[in-house]
């Protein structure tokens, strides 16, 4: 992952981590555990209110938290990030043509 834009997150989360020894804990199921506790967190940011309502600080904070944990993971098996993003963005073009998505919520496999 060293050859993405993350390289100084990556860096700065892997002395956080080991000045803590944490990383005995950082095992990916953890992690994979850690991503969708956060994002159950996020979630409820929003929770019986309009997106508009949303505290953003709370947002930024538990965005923050599930980026870093998957971050980590990624770092775990040592994949880039820039990279398998980008190659799922253009897999989604693939199954998502402009002509057949274009304004519809509707998934691939229905379009």
């Amino acid at each position: 992952m060293e050859r993405s834009d993350f390289s100084e997150i990556v860096q700065k989360l892997r002395d956080f981590n080991r000045e803590r020894d944490w990383e005995q804990f950082h095992d990916a199921k953890n992690l994979a555990l850690s991503i969708s506790i956060e994002a159950s967190e996020l979630n409820e940011c929003f929770l019986w209110k309009n997106a508009e309502e949303a505290n953003r600080a709370k947002v930024e904070e538990e965005l923050a938290d599930v980026f870093l944990c998957a971050i980590m993971l990624a770092d775990k098996y040592g994949i880039d990030i820039k990279d398998i993003c980008l190659k799922k963005i253009e897999r989604n073009a693939q199954k998502y043509p402009v002509e057949k998505a274009k304004g519809k919520a509707t998934k691939y496999n229905e379009l």
